[in-house]
């Protein structure tokens, strides 16, 4: 792995992969990594996030997949990125603690969503502490309002961001709030931090904003269509990536209009991939077998598109 190379391009926000026994199943990590790099041209992981569970697993059940995909990872993967955030400062303290140590190549947080941070000063506050228990490694904040009811503006966080965390270098920006994102993009001229945009349907949006790379659950087994769309937008062929984002569109919104969450993302991986990816954790449930035969179908029917199923 690589820490002083930049993160940019794709990273796919990694499932978790479990047994039918709802235990994680860390046997298949070594063929994920392949099959990314390999199948889709995807060189970077976010680890422990929401499509992997994060929330649902263990401390140790996290401890042991960041270490399994920094193990697997090593002089394969650009970069392994681990998501620490917990509800609880001590513990996220202690797993970003851990990430330095197994040689992950950063660190990101999202904002407790129990107890909420109502303003920014309590915010900023709460990464701080956790970038100081991990302060040679890059800190990234995990912005996804939707989820966590934590709503201040990205562009506010941003002001002052560095002086308080010396090792922050960027934000996953999971909404749709394109106004905030440009913004933020507006003032990151200088290219100083990584914009990385976790909206997978609009990514082209954002890029056209000023997206720096993108993290999202779709990579896993759509990063090579995505892939051809961030070339085709870098060499000036906006028909061409226009022409891709459509076309990663019209599956997302076919999904999208079935339900499509964490269950159908680990249904979908499964069936383009070929590896195993099991249920979700309780209280989430299996995606159905109509879902599964609809997505197949919708697949096949896409023939103009660079999908492949396995």
């Amino acid at each position: 792995m690589s820490p002083q190379k930049k993160l940019e391009g794709l990273v796919a926000a990694t499932i978790t992969p479990m047994t039918q026994d709802g235990e994680i199943n860390l046997s298949v990590i070594g063929q994920y990594v392949d099959y990314l790099i390999n199948k889709q041209g995807v060189r970077n992981v976010f680890v422990n996030g929401t499509t992997g569970e994060g929330l649902s697993l263990s401390i140790q059940e996290r401890k042991q997949l960041a270490e399994e995909w920094v193990t697997r990872g090593k002089d394969k993967l650009d970069h392994v990125i681990v998501h620490v955030g917990t509800l609880s400062l001590p513990e996220s303290k202690g797993l970003a603690r851990h990430a330095a140590e197994i040689g992950a190549d950063g660190i990101a947080v999202i904002a407790p969503s129990f107890f909420k941070l109502v303003n920014k000063d309590a915010l900023v506050a709460f990464l701080r502490d956790v970038a100081a228990e991990a302060p040679d490694i890059p800190f990234y904040y995990y912005h996804i309002p939707h989820l966590t009811g934590i709503k201040i503006c990205v562009e506010e966080l941003l002001d002052g961001m560095i002086e308080q965390i010396p090792n922050f270098e960027g934000v996953k920006f999971s909404a749709t709030d394109l106004l905030d994102f440009g913004r933020c993009a507006k003032g990151n001229d200088k290219g100083q931090f990584a914009l990385l945009y976790g909206v997978d349907e609009q990514l082209l949006s954002a890029l056209a904003m000023g997206a720096t790379g993108a993290v999202g659950s779709t990579y896993n087994y759509l990063g090579k269509i995505n892939n051809l769309m961030l070339e085709a937008f870098a060499s000036g062929d906006l028909h061409s990536a226009q022409k891709y984002q459509f076309c990663v569109q019209e599956f997302l919104g076919f999904v999208i209009a079935q339900g499509f969450g964490v269950p159908q993302i680990k249904a979908v991986m499964s069936l383009i991939s070929g590896i195993p990816m099991g249920p979700p954790r309780l209280p989430l449930s299996s995606a159905s077998e109509e879902f599964v035969l609809k997505v197949k179908a919708k697949l096949e029917s896409l023939k103009s598109c660079p999908y492949t199923l396995h």
